[in-house]
């Protein structure tokens, strides 16, 4: 049997025959290649959504912050309040060199912010120049807090998203401005456009970041700091070190080393590992119900051409008796199944590529969308499953011999 255009003429006719039937069937394996890659793109746009929260955030940095004890230790007490300071920072570098970053922070929450006409509420937030590694910003104007601006206490600041659209409302490069924050004058050096929803001591388009130098002088804070923020080098899992990191920290302020609450460990390299299984396990599940789909409708596919075959024993038996080969009623049925398969299965991409450029549009930062061998693997899926849809068909019409037939008309 010769695929030409005789053969697909015949494939569309045998189609026709009974239309409620086909798009009946066709809309099953439609709308499994639909749910199939629409779940893969709306996974990946939530994905992106979610990783947005951690941009810039680096993923290996452990977070030490100070409570109130709960347990006695040498005689003291439990309850006592205590808090992180500058000489912790130092200690931390020189007795665990194999840490790249140690760096403090202080802030100061419901800061009163103005500039000519406009006025909110922020976080001022001091930080070491290194502070840049454990958060990175995305500068749309200026620069970062750099060395010189700690060590010469200079009265900068780099501006938050929110706090840049509150106070300079008609845009515009916002740096060689002074903005008001309490009673002192910063100069803005910088706005950061991060849009990470991790919150160290603020999130960042809330915050105005200043040099600590200055910081600790404007709060008053002494030798205290809030937290301590530690990142390591590739290979050096910090949640490993958890016990000598305590052990230094807890020595010098005189608590139990085993007192978790007294000292706050936040590892986020473990809250990364966190969302990755999770992802995984969306991912494979996605897979499975899509796969699963997709299954469903090719057995429907091939049970309705198995009751079609059966409607046709005449149509076979009489082709049969005019010449045809087993071979060519197989490739008939065959591309029968797949004929009908692919054209719902590519209406099924069009489909789902269409809701999904909808939904890229709809919902901003996002990235609802399936990529192009995905759509080329969907479609090698669809011509598989076509000729696995018309394979017991097929053999059946074979088995169909002329007499048989006509004893049967």
């Amino acid at each position: 049997m010769r695929l030409d255009w005789d053969t697909y003429r015949e494939i569309t006719l045998a189609l026709k025959r009974n239309r409620r039937r086909t798009l009946l069937t066709g809309f099953g394996v439609f709308w499994g290649i639909f749910m199939l890659l629409f779940l893969l793109g709306g996974g990946k746009g939530i994905k992106a959504m979610l990783a947005e929260n951690f941009e810039g955030f680096a993923t290996n940095t452990t977070i030490l912050a100070s409570d109130r004890t709960t347990m006695p230790y040498q005689g003291l007490s439990k309850g006592r309040y205590w808090s992180l300071t500058y000489k912790d920072v130092e200690r931390l570098k020189r007795m665990m060199p194999e840490l790249d970053v140690v760096t403090p922070t202080i802030a100061s929450y419901s800061s009163d912010m103005q500039y000519r006409e406009g006025s909110t509420q922020g976080i001022l937030k001091g930080v070491y120049a290194d502070y840049v590694k454990v958060e990175t910003p995305k500068l749309k104007y200026g620069r970062y807090i750099n060395e010189s601006d700690v060590i010469q206490e200079r009265k900068v600041c780099v501006i938050g998203e929110r706090i840049y659209n509150s106070l300079f409302p008609d845009g515009g490069d916002p740096c060689g401005s002074h903005i008001k924050v309490g009673s002192i004058y910063y100069q803005v050096v910088g706005m950061d456009i991060s849009a990470g929803n991790i919150s160290l001591n603020g999130s960042a388009d809330e915050s105005v970041i200043i040099p600590i130098s200055i910081a600790r002088k404007i709060m008053r804070r002494g030798e205290n700091v809030d937290m301590i923020c530690v990142t390591a080098g590739s290979g050096v899992s910090l949640s490993l070190q958890e016990e000598k990191l305590r052990g230094i920290i807890a020595r010098q302020h005189k608590f139990d080393p085993k007192d978790k609450q007294a000292l706050m460990i936040l590892y986020t390299e473990e809250l990364f590992s966190v969302v990755d299984n999770l992802f995984r396990g969306v991912n494979f599940l996605i897979m499975l119900i899509g796969l699963g789909t997709i299954l469903a409708g090719a057995i429907g596919v091939s049970n309705i051409m198995m009751v079609t075959v059966k409607e046709r024993t005449t149509e076979i038996g009489i082709r049969r008796a005019i010449g045809a080969t087993p071979k060519d009623i197989l490739i008939q049925i065959i591309m029968e199944g797949i004929v009908l398969t692919t054209i719902a299965g590519m209406a099924g991409i069009v489909f789902s590529v269409f809701i999904l450029n909808a939904m890229d549009i709809l919902i901003q930062d996002a990235e609802f969308q399936i990529s192009f061998w995905t759509a080329v693997l969907s479609a090698l899926l669809l011509t598989v499953m076509g000729v696995l849809a018309g394979l017991a068909p097929a053999f059946r019409a074979m088995d169909i011999k002329p007499v048989d037939a006509m004893r049967d008309e």
